[in-house]
């Protein structure tokens, strides 16, 4: 029997939440639009989708064309805009999603209040 994706896929974002949280001062878990995140300070940094992706919040600046992984804006609206500085990264590229928490962790470290 195959394993639920969704299941593997969240199961992999615990695994990542748990060891920042753990690792990590004023790393806490938290929601993000009613999803799982992982808070700093209080603030998201990366959190979970409904769409079994990976979100963090890498910044307007950030190179993300530089990256060599499938990375596009996160846009959950229909009619709006996308979230500026917030970038999707599917289950696909899960191998990445831990150097990518730890990006978006250092960089809200850097800039709290952005």
């Amino acid at each position: 029997m195959k394993p639920d994706a969704r299941f593997m896929e969240f199961e992999l974002f615990e695994k990542i939440r748990d060891a920042f949280c753990a690792k990590h001062t004023h790393v806490s878990v938290g929601t993000m639009m009613s999803s799982p995140a992982i808070h700093y300070k209080g603030k998201v940094f990366a959190f979970f989708s409904r769409r079994s992706t990976m979100v963090f919040k890498l910044g307007k600046t950030y190179p993300v064309d530089a990256l060599e992984i499938e990375i596009e804006e996160f846009n959950p609206f229909k009619n709006k805009a996308p979230l500026s500085g917030w970038y999707e990264v599917g289950f696909n590229d899960h191998a990445e999603w831990d150097g990518l928490t730890s990006k978006a962790l250092e960089l809200m470290a850097l800039n709290p209040k952005k």
